[in-house]
């Protein structure tokens, strides 16, 4: 068995930006995993959040034996990026020796398209406005906050999209008591939900408060083992496969988080269909989906998914699965 990484970049649409900073592009790795004359592919975005580089991540695939499948690739490397494209590679190299599908060997309802949300990214009070306007057509809308000075952003994209439905991602970048500010604001402005407003580690008094805008967990939960953690906190768990380490890990997280009571979301970091493909499989039924990564690039992979008024297609066997 043959593992081979590489280094794409896409460019995007325009500049995105967080509360940790802007960016231009994504860069990705794309994992091939060959055994015989079938390829299957996955791909990874690595994040320095979680102290992943390209370079690190790249060695953490290489350093992989000569063969293994996917049960044993659980134990070889932890939840994170490179897990997570050499376990959807897997996943794909399974289903075309097989001649399945993926959801097929994994159990699954044959899948349709799901709504997604349409980030908006962080900017001035005035260009978020504009961007509502433009967007103001799709049904879901997610707003990239986590300043202090985050009400007028707020005020300004409800006022330029007034019938769209609308959540909030903080990225860690509120205080508790910038939150409790704003709480009351964003139950007015009917924001539906409100995702990591506080550090992971420095979330306790979400546990000591009523939570009338539900709450969801992202960088305080990344798989199964987080869940403890995350009790009486949240109401909601972010599932993405770069932080699961891949679809299986990721199909076990919403089964056990679905027994401990919390609503899924399944999110998706900045990167191609061939990233958010695996992801499809699992915001079938998910409350909120997130999977947005394609509509913020300016070039994709060959046989791209298909989004329009239905939401994120599921993907052609050509790209993945």
């Amino acid at each position: 068995m043959k593992v081979e990484v590489s280094r794409d970049v896409f460019r995007l649409a325009e500049v995105f930006t967080i509360s940790r900073g802007s960016r231009t592009e994504a860069k990705v790795l794309t994992v091939r995993v060959t055994d015989g004359d079938v390829t299957g592919r996955g791909e990874c975005v690595p994040y320095a959040r979680y102290d992943e580089t390209l370079d690190s991540v790249t060695a953490e695939i290489e350093g992989l034996p000569e063969r293994f499948d996917r049960a044993a690739l659980q134990e070889l490397l932890p939840a994170g990026a490179a897990r997570n494209a050499v376990d959807c590679a897997l996943w794909d190299l399974e289903a075309k020796r097989a001649g399945k599908r993926a959801w097929e060997l994994a159990g699954l309802s044959a899948p349709g398209p799901v709504i997604t949300a349409y980030t908006l990214s962080l900017a001035e009070p005035e260009q978020m406005r504009a961007s509502a306007a433009k967007h103001a057509h799709r049904p879901l809308l997610k707003i990239k906050l986590g300043t202090p000075d985050d009400m007028a952003r707020l005020e300004a994209v409800r006022e330029g999209a007034p019938k769209s439905r609308i959540i909030v991602d903080a990225n860690e970048g509120w205080s508790a008591e910038v939150y409790g500010e704003l709480a009351p604001h964003l139950l007015r402005l009917g924001v539906e939900m409100v995702e990591q407003p506080l550090p992971a580690g420095e979330d306790g008094m979400l546990a000591e408060i009523d939570r009338p805008l539900p709450v969801c967990a992202d960088e305080s939960c990344h798989d199964r083992a987080s869940l403890p953690g995350i009790d009486g906190k949240y109401d909601m768990v972010n599932i993405k496969l770069d932080k699961t380490g891949g679809l299986t890990e990721a199909l076990a997280l919403r089964e056990a988080a679905r027994a401990e009571g919390y609503k899924v979301m399944v999110g998706c970091m900045v990167g191609s269909s061939l990233a958010m493909a695996p992801a499809v499989l699992l915001a079938q039924g998910a409350e909120v989906t997130d999977l947005d990564g394609p509509l913020l690039l300016a070039e994709d992979r060959d046989a791209p998914l298909e989004y329009n008024a239905e939401g994120v297609h599921p993907s052609a066997a050509a790209l993945w699965g």
